[in-house]
């Protein structure tokens, strides 16, 4: 199907998903592409099944808050960053809802997440004008570059 004018205004929705109570902050899908996972301002991390179009599972950060959540390669486990407390960088597990590795360093909001297609190294940009590249097996940043503006 091609995406033209007559086609996309023919769009309408299909379903409407309620699970969180606030602004929906990030979305990712699952390498395989059957879940999609969202973070929210109500400090929930909601995960949704893409073949069937139905809610699966709520899981909450409270303590912690969450925003740019990212699958890892497992389509168990996400990082995210925290919106209180700190600034961390959160490895967590989504069977259990435990933390599996925290990533300190960044001393101001994480601003974007980006896992590697390849391996399980991921990079973070924050407002403390550094970029970070951190692999999920070792809690310390392999790279830190500080951007001069």
């Amino acid at each position: 199907m091609k995406l033209v004018d007559h086609v996309v205004q023919s769009f309408c929705v299909a379903k409407v998903f309620r699970e969180n109570t606030d602004r929906i902050n990030s979305i990712d899908f699952s390498t395989n592409g059957e879940t999609l996972i969202s973070s929210s301002e109500d400090d929930s991390i909601v995960i949704y099944d893409c073949e069937k179009g139905t809610h699966k599972k709520t899981l909450n950060s409270k303590k912690y808050g969450v925003d740019l959540i990212h699958y890892t390669h497992a389509a168990n486990t996400a990082v995210h960053s925290s919106t209180k407390v700190d600034d961390t960088i959160r490895y967590l597990s989504l069977h259990d809802n435990k933390y599996i590795r925290y990533f300190p360093g960044h001393t101001k909001k994480v601003v974007t997440l980006c896992m590697s297609p390849v391996d399980d190294s991921f990079l973070s940009g924050s407002l403390d004008k550094s970029v970070r590249l951190w692999d999920l097996r070792s809690p310390g940043c392999q790279v830190r570059t500080d951007i001069m503006m």
